[in-house]
């Protein structure tokens, strides 16, 4: 971290880019210790207490995690109206749609409470508060203690620390580990289970772009989707009731709409998910030369399968919709990751710091005996598991977490043998209810044909990869009594197994029996995987792994003393910090800070579903009908870029002004810099968030909700102060107060909303308007450039998946008939 660092006021508003980019997700009750003197230099004018606090309201009390940690939610009204990311509620509005009544594909916005739509087994929390209870957990630890023993003192103790701080159910508790177990901090939340569905813009501007654009910049996506969260009368958390209120929150953002100027200071907050940040040079060779091909290829087989069926059933399009986003974000991301791990060299820049590690520790006899073995053990970690990563992944994901009936029916396997087997009629009746409701969900978005066809090219591809022995033992039946077909395989499992017919299933329910649950193929095939999964498990040496990790990670703190390490993502509250700014993302290529509805046009392809355009939407930008998101007759910015530091769980999180105002809502980062959750860059790593006006325009212009847009509060944004330049001995820190507003000098607005002097001529105006168009026709030939690269990288996956499974099936057609006789003769044992 940099200390307060002594600059006249004038000199950082002049020159904001001394913080151009700051790596580092802020664990929130902990700003006042680190970070705010440099935020307050950038432009922040809150107190750390105005974004956390425990006994006011602050900040924080307006970011909401979503499902546990799957995306990130703001709260911008007194009604708990939140704001979200559209892929973020992709889930839901999927669930309740209908192919006669597709909300996903048309959008919806409700035009009053009435209209919400319930949202089923969704979740919303709020951080009540962080305890840092490090002391508490490492004093019960002894010295010389076993990690074994070490994970059994503190499962123990975070049982206890989560029953002390529940308070009877009242609040959810859960106790995180930070920098590989050096410390740890309670998290205390309440949970809000009644959800509903406010509204979400049609899939074509919710989506615009969709995976071509995933990740990559320009982008002209309105991500966002809009929920409420509900509670009883007296605005505590409930069950879903009609008599149920909009919970009262005890803070909201106002929405500022006047716009961003590139070097505008802002925050995010929000729940990062996961990153890996002191991953060694060890695990990055481990990512880029195994793991992730792997994972790209079992991922794009799935891929590819699933949409073999989507392309041809509408039903199955949308019962898929989001199972196939979000495999499909995840594909692409460690493609994206694998290229930025190499093309930044980042296992150099991990070796760099390890040589460095090593000289600090062998110049001292003290840190040999405390740190010496550290990064002996994480070499000696990755060298006993390198060779069965590849195994292991693809055990993984050719078995449990392939085709979906597969971790079903393990998972329900266990559950049914124990129903079965239950004597007592009370007790199995029990069970029969919550085994229906779980068989119940797992159906209700489940296709048999798409899995068969899943299993099939997922087993072919993992055939192709795995020999012999390292094969799951159902292999052998498959070979010995399918003759290796594994067509004839799928066709048999499919038409007995209880696990892939809802209707069987239930039949077993009300005559269940183990014995026809352990002739089910589908049963063998799943805990055969499971089996082999385990299997490996007893070369992976994690106790090696957690010691070193965690001595490596406390030395490099104590070798940087005057440096904040900030700690790994892990689904808690995080602050991140930065500025609006452009990027050089290669030799000759620049890339603005900010998009216009201009760019919407440009790309738009009505014969791609990716870059379709609602007429509607395209008369709006064609009629510049903007409303007040933009200065009569000009564009309305549509996404920008910020030096944020986010990763997944992000998604959905306010982009906040130095204010303390809403400007916009974060959803992706930038291909150039994919390999950001392992390494940051600095130069490179951006965030791309949709421009607060863009979405209040689609809810109010092309939704017909201005009911929603009225519920809002609307805030102004402060004016930067006039100064002359300030000289190089001025050495005034910044005022507690944060920087001093002063009335500027007349402006009128700029291109985009963005402020310009009043004094500037129309020479100048129409000069920066040629410089515009220009600017604007190499953007769109570099996303042209990129567009081919995206779809010759997809066409490239598609190319091997359509491989393979050629392959395969010539293999099986070659079979065919002596399967299909085998299938009339009675098999031999």
């Amino acid at each position: 971290m940099k200390h307060l660092i002594k600059l006249c006021v004038a000199a950082v508003l002049m020159f904001p880019s001394f913080a151009k980019a700051n790596e580092g997700m802020w664990l929130v009750s902990l700003l006042n210790k680190m970070n705010e003197a440099e935020m307050r230099g950038m432009g922040l004018n809150l107190t750390a207490e105005e974004i956390y606090s425990i006994n006011k309201a602050s900040l924080k009390d307006a970011i909401v995690r979503l499902n546990y940690g799957m995306c990130t939610g703001e709260v911008v009204s007194d009604k708990s109206l939140i704001f979200t990311n559209h892929h973020c509620g992709y889930d839901a509005i999927q669930t309740l749609s209908t192919v006669e009544k597709n909300l996903l594909r048309d959008g919806f916005c409700a035009k009053s409470l009435a209209e919400e739509l319930p949202i089923p087994d969704f979740h919303i929390q709020f951080l009540v508060r962080i305890d840092d209870v490090t002391k508490q957990i490492l004093d019960a630890i002894p010295n010389g203690t076993s990690e074994a023993e070490r994970a059994k003192i503190v499962a123990a103790k975070t049982k206890e620390l989560i029953n002390a701080n529940s308070e009877n159910g009242k609040y959810e508790v859960e106790l995180k580990s930070f920098y590989y177990g050096n410390e740890y901090y309670l998290m205390v939340y309440q949970t809000f289970s009644d959800i509903r569905l406010v509204g979400n813009p049609p899939e074509s501007v919710g989506k615009y772009g969709g995976d071509t654009d995933n990740w990559m910049w320009p982008r002209h996506t309105g991500d966002f989707s809009m929920l409420r969260i509900y509670a009883d009368k007296d605005n505590n958390p409930a069950a879903y009731s009609k008599d149920n209120v909009p919970y009262k929150p005890k803070h909201f953002l106002p929405v500022n709409i006047d716009g961003i100027e590139e070097g505008d200071f802002s925050m995010i907050m929000g729940f990062p998910g996961r990153t890996t940040r002191y991953l060694t040079s060890y695990g990055v060779q481990q990512a880029v030369d195994v793991r992730n091909p792997a994972l790209i290829a079992c991922l794009g087989t799935k891929l590819e399968s699933w949409k073999t069926v989507m392309n041809a059933d509408p039903a199955v399009d949308l019962m898929y919709a989001a199972k196939y986003a979000s495999t499909a974000n995840g594909w692409k991301y460690y493609i994206g990751q694998t290229r930025g791990l190499k093309r930044l060299n980042v296992k150099g820049d991990k070796e760099n710091i390890e040589k460095e590690f090593t000289t600090w520790v062998n110049a001292n006899d003290s840190r040999k005996q405390k740190y010496g073995q550290a990064l002996g053990m994480v070499k000696e970690y990755y060298d006993g598991w390198n060779p069965y990563v590849l195994k292991s992944t693809y055990a993984g994901l050719c078995g449990l977490g392939g085709a979906e009936f597969v971790g079903f029916a393990y998972g329900m396997g266990g559950e049914l043998r124990a129903y079965a087997e239950e004597k007592d009629a009370a007790k199995r009746d029990e069970m029969k209810k919550g085994l229906m409701a779980e068989i119940d969900a797992f159906f209700k978005e489940y296709n048999a044909g798409t899995d068969k066809l899943v299993f099939v090219n997922l087993t072919n591809l993992y055939r192709e990869q795995m020999q012999g022995a390292d094969r799951a033992t159902w292999h052998t039946t498959l070979d010995s009594k399918f003759k290796g077909n594994v067509n004839a395989y799928a066709e048999k499992l499919f038409a007995t197994s209880i696990f892939t017919d809802k209707k069987k299933l239930m039949l077993f329910l009300d005559k269940p029996s183990t014995k026809v649950l352990d002739k089910d193929l589908a049963f063998q095939t799943a805990n055969s995987m499971k089996e082999q999964s385990d299997s490996y498990a007893a070369f992976n040496q994690q106790e090696k792994f957690n010691i070193g990790m965690r001595s490596f990670v406390a030395g490099l703190r104590e070798m940087h003393p005057d440096k904040a390490y900030a700690p790994d993502a892990n689904s808690t509250m995080r602050l991140t910090y930065g500025l609006v700014d452009d990027y050089k993302a290669a030799d000759a290529v620049h890339y603005d800070f900010y998009t216009t509805t201009v760019g919407i046009l440009e790309k738009r392809d009505d014969s791609n579903p990716e870059f379709v355009v609602p007429q509607k939407l395209a008369d709006l930008i064609n009629a510049k009908d903007f409303g007040k998101y933009a200065p009569k007759g000009k564009d309305l910015v549509t996404c920008f870029l910020t030096t944020h530091d986010i990763t997944g769980g992000n998604s959905g999180s306010p982009v906040i002004d130095g204010d303390g105002n809403l400007i916009g809502i974060a959803f992706d980062g930038n291909w150039e810099a994919m390999s950001g959750d392992i390494a940051f860059e600095k130069n490179m790593q951006r965030t791309i968030s949709v421009d607060i006006r863009y979405v209040l325009f689609t809810v109010e212009k092309l939704m017909g909700g201005k009911n929603i847009v009225d519920e809002l509060k609307y805030a102004k944004k402060k004016p930067k102060p006039a100064v002359a330049p300030a000289s190089e001995s001025s050495s005034v820190a910044p005022s507690p107060a944060g920087p001093q507003t002063t009335p500027g000098p007349a402006v009128t607005p700029g291109p985009g909303g963005r402020p310009a002097n009043a004094a500037d001529n129309k020479a100048k105006m129409d000069e920066q308007r040629k410089k515009a168009e220009e600017e604007a026709k190499a953007k769109k030939a570099e996303f042209d450039k990129k567009r081919a690269e995206s779809e010759k990288v997809k066409a490239e996956n598609a190319a091997k998946a359509k491989a393979a499974a050629d392959k395969a099936k010539a293999a099986n057609e070659k079979q065919k008939a002596p399967a299909k006789a085998e299938e009339k003769a009675p098999v031999k044992k």
